[in-house]
């Protein structure tokens, strides 16, 4: 009966995220309509720190209790699932189209951002006279400045109205867009949390280790809003949403729900990751971008070859 239990309860969770998701898109597209705002900067802030904000609750708790291998699985996991499945699945569902302004902008800034992050925690590796990984609060804060020079950038895009119209009438008005966003910004994690907890339950049933748990329930959970979100988006046509919506949540997942836990709770170690998956990290964001800069458009073999890397990753998890 408990495991029944379970199940409905994680269909239910999948229902309310589909659903939710797919209002969400369409509100966020009428914000971003109505007030003549481009749909890329929308999805870079609205939509991405709306769907991290399980990531960023999982992380505080984690840190905060000391465990911050479940920290890190959440931004390097995300991070990788966020670009190599989730744009993979989308890209293979239908082509994303990539503006000029993403591969010349947002992605470079994401890829530096990343290989920040890759650098950082590589250093702490090779540099230290400990085995594991070691993240401390100064990271923290280097974190947050990249992150807040990426909302610099974000504002100064929105004041010089370069990016900006987009000739179409709104499905929705203001209130009932901003309305719509807010109340399935809280479905989506609500939803989320639904999943994600009762998946950790199966897995506890089923006698599932800690580290599979952390790696695919706990990541692949915590990304479905993203997943949801930006495979509706793909279908719909609306590309600046879709490829928005995770370069802004990795960004984000970097610079917040890693730095801001670590500025405040002071740094931690981990003993579960290795180079391999600090690297896969960097190796997402560096092929979302050459798929994108190659022809504007992220197609259908690409998307392939992403899901491929990600399978290839995943395989390598459950191997070691």
């Amino acid at each position: 009966m408990e495991v029944v239990k379970v199940i409905i309860l994680l269909l239910i969770g999948f229902v309310i995220l589909v659903k939710s998701a797919d209002v969400f898109v369409d509100a966020v597209s009428s914000i971003a309509t109505n007030f003549k705002m481009s749909k890329m900067m929308i999805a870079l802030t609205v939509a991405a720190f709306g769907t991290c904000a399980p990531e960023l609750a999982i992380s505080f708790n984690s840190i905060a209790t000391g465990s911050g291998d479940i920290a890190l699985a959440n931004v390097v996991g995300s991070n990788i699932v966020n670009i190599l499945l989730i744009i993979g699945i989308a890209a293979c569902i239908s082509p994303i189209k990539v503006k000029h302004e993403v591969t010349k902008k947002e992605l470079p800034i994401l890829l530096v951002i990343t290989s920040m992050f890759t650098l950082s925690i590589i250093s702490h590796y090779i540099g230290g006279i400990h085995s594991d990984f070691i993240l401390t609060r100064q990271d923290g804060v280097i974190f947050l400045c990249f992150f807040a020079m990426f909302m610099f950038y974000i504002i100064s895009v929105v004041k010089s109205k370069q990016d900006f119209f987009d000739r179409e009438k709104p499905k929705y008005g203001i209130i009932k867009s901003i309305l719509l966003t807010i109340i399935c910004c809280i479905m989506i994690i609500f939803s989320s949390d639904l999943v994600v907890d009762n998946a950790k339950v199966l897995a506890e049933i089923l006698n599932v280790s800690t580290k599979v748990i952390t790696m695919t329930v706990v990541v692949i959970g915590t990304s479905l809003p993203e997943m949801t979100m930006t495979v509706v988006a793909a279908k719909k046509g609306e590309f600046d949403i879709a490829l928005g919506n995770i370069i802004g949540t990795n960004i984000f997942n970097i610079g917040v729900v890693l730095g801001l836990p670590l500025l405040i709770f002071g740094g931690f170690s981990s003993t579960n990751f290795n180079l391999i998956d600090i690297i896969f990290v960097h190796i997402a964001a560096f092929t979302l971008y050459i798929f994108a800069k190659n022809d504007k458009v992220l197609s259908k073999i690409e998307g392939a070859i992403m899901i491929s890397l990600f399978v290839i990753y995943y395989a390598y998890i459950f191997a070691t």
